[in-house]
């Protein structure tokens, strides 16, 4: 008799243990929840995004074909210049010791010996603009050293991936922003494309020349800067979110809701165009103020996600004891 008895009390337990499971499995249904889009007529922008630093087109490091000592600095950075414009007077190292023996004879002897030895002129070899100074009046320098650089224009040499290589041509207008400057953006277009790779970390990029329309003022050397490359424009076309189109069966199709309360939900085939990534070009399927339909979430029919093997907690205000203390 203990026996059976022990038999039916694990049968009731495995029974409510099944049943409890059964009522916790169909609590936590999930019900999908969606938020409409309407096709709206907008513009859409093809575009490659990428970065890249400021350089000049053409850098031009100024060095003297003596070595000496300048006597005259004449320019500034920045400065803008023109072709054999002169940048600095200088004196030979021969020149510099006899005017400095002269200057101890006195000034008559040092103006005298200053005419008789005239100072060496270094010119501007092309129209520009000054971006380094590297001297100052009365500093020696050797053959070897840059005493001034200049550069004819700025550009930004951007990175491409190889992947969008392609789609990138000489021309091709873009839109240039500066680290330093985020809300200040300009326009330029595709100068030159390398014909070379870099790979870096296994990936591999293409250096892409772009040359602003005009050099904006605040633009320097050295700076970082992100440029987006407009690849094709599509103007007062019908779009939706991308979000919203999914592929069945080869078509892309998307979920619109029912003409009637007692028509449901269903998958329409619609044809695409042109997209940007965040907007998708509606060809053909869709009028203009159609509303589509998107997943928005999945929540459970039981938020608690209450577990019919544990304590169940008391809705409203917490029960107190005797002592008036919470438990």
């Amino acid at each position: 008799m203990k026996r059976i008895i022990g038999l039916i009390v694990v049968i009731v337990i495995l029974a409510a243990g099944g049943f409890g499971i059964y009522k916790y499995r169909n609590s936590q249904k999930s019900t999908v929840t969606y938020r409409s889009a309407i096709a709206e007529r907008t513009t859409i922008a093809q575009t490659i995004l990428s970065t890249g630093s400021v350089k000049p087109v053409t850098r031009v490091d100024i060095k003297s074909p003596t070595a000496g000592r300048a006597e005259k600095v004449l320019v500034n950075e920045g400065d803008h210049v023109r072709k054999n414009q002169v940048l600095v007077l200088t004196s030979s190292t021969e020149r510099a010791a006899l005017l400095d023996a002269a200057r101890d004879r006195g000034p008559e002897e040092y103006k005298k010996w200053e005419e008789l030895q005239r100072p060496i002129p270094i010119l501007a070899p092309i129209d520009g603009e000054i971006i380094l100074r590297a001297i100052e009046p009365g500093q020696t320098f050797a053959t070897t050293d840059a005493i001034l650089a200049m550069s004819d224009r700025l550009m930004v040499e951007a990175l491409v991936d190889e992947t969008d290589i392609a789609q990138v041509k000489k021309g091709e207008e873009a839109s240039i922003v500066l680290d330093a400057y985020p809300n200040d953006p300009f326009t330029g277009k595709v100068y030159k494309i390398a014909y070379d790779a870099t790979t870096t970390n296994n990936v591999t990029t293409y250096h892409v020349d772009v040359l602003p329309d005009k050099t904006p003022p605040f633009m320097r050397s050295g700076m970082t800067a992100n440029v987006t490359f407009e690849i094709s424009k599509k103007e007062d076309v019908i779009a939706i979110p991308t979000e919203a189109i999914k592929r069945k069966d080869g078509q892309d199709v998307v979920l619109v809701p029912g003409q009637s309360p007692d028509d449901h939900a269903h998958m329409a085939p619609i044809k695409t165009g042109l997209s940007d990534g965040k907007r998708t070009e509606v060809v053909s399927g869709l009028d203009e103020g159609a509303t589509v339909l998107i997943v928005q979430a999945k929540t459970s029919a039981n938020q608690q996600g209450t577990n019919p093997f544990m304590p169940s907690r008391p809705s409203g205000k917490r029960q107190t004891g005797s002592g008036g203390s919470p438990h």
